[in-house]
């Protein structure tokens, strides 16, 4: 699955709501606030479920 940046994820073995904000050698880069800061980590895409704010796309 490709996610797009500024797409909700999260990890399939439970884990924070998640934005991505990029990609960078194969992995997606995403970002979180857990209470405290900005968290950051990278995880490969089959670690990644979609989460409710996915960004529509229009179908071709």
């Amino acid at each position: 699955m490709v996610f797009l940046v500024s797409d909700e994820v999260k990890p399939k073995n439970g884990g924070p709501r998640m934005i991505v904000t990029g990609y960078s050698s194969g992995m997606v880069e995403c970002r979180w606030h857990d209470g405290y800061g900005i968290k950051r980590e990278a995880f490969r895409e089959d670690e990644l479920l979609p989460g409710e704010g996915r960004q529509k796309r229009d179908k071709a």
